[in-house]
């Protein structure tokens, strides 16, 4: 099961993943504000899921805005790929430079993830895909059972991410997008960072920057 949740300033899709198990995982949990977060504990206790990873696809400030609210409630730090921490600065200067009338404190993370890894929940699993460009350390998430995968600001329907960020990379993201996404098959549900889901099929056919 797939529940999104649009959040904050940027529209920013966060993401809960379970299975029959009612073991979870939150991808780039950006809620800015307690009620956006308390939609989200509420959908968790409802459903009585257990979480178990809060998975980053990068360490853009608008994904990681609630990764304080998931420390405090689950003693969960954000999971996500080294690369981006050698080059982008701390979310709180990522929301001074974005202009944010908000507090955005640091937060640790842990980055230990890389290409090839699978991460465990209930009966499911996500196999980590390195997708750099957006950012040099982009991650996109592939569940083989569902053929869903999130692939955060990499890929969105009908369009790419922007490249003109710390370490952004036009030529590594088109790399990334024709060898790691759109290689998956025509069927796979890509869920983005921001819009709409879209399928592999379908940017194949009809994305103009690809």
């Amino acid at each position: 099961m797939i529940q999104t949740f649009i959040v904050n300033y940027f529209q920013e899709n966060t993401y809960l993943l379970f299975d029959e198990t009612k073991e979870a995982v939150i991808i780039d949990c950006g809620c800015l504000t307690s009620q956006e977060w308390s939609k989200v504990e509420e959908y968790i206790t409802t459903h009585q899921l257990v979480l178990k990873h809060h998975l980053c696809t990068h360490v853009h400030v608008d994904h990681l805005l609630g990764a304080g609210f998931v420390q405090a409630r689950y003693e969960l730090l954000p999971e996500t790929a080294p690369e981006d921490l050698k080059v982008l600065p701390g979310i709180s200067a990522q929301a001074r430079q974005f202009g944010l009338p908000v507090n955005v404190q640091d937060i640790e993370i842990q980055a230990h993830l890389k290409a090839g890894m699978k991460i465990p929940f209930g009966n499911s699993r996500l196999e980590v895909k390195s997708v750099p460009g957006h950012s040099p350390g982009s991650l996109a998430f592939y569940e083989t059972m569902s053929q869903s995968v999130f692939v955060g600001d990499t890929l969105f329907a009908g369009s790419i991410g922007r490249t003109d960020l710390w370490g952004g990379d036009y030529d590594q993201l088109i790399h990334s997008i024709k060898t790691e996404i759109l290689t998956l098959p025509d069927d796979t549900r890509i869920y983005p960072g921001h819009g709409s889901p879209t399928s592999v099929a379908f940017e194949k056919l009809n994305n103009p920057y690809i």
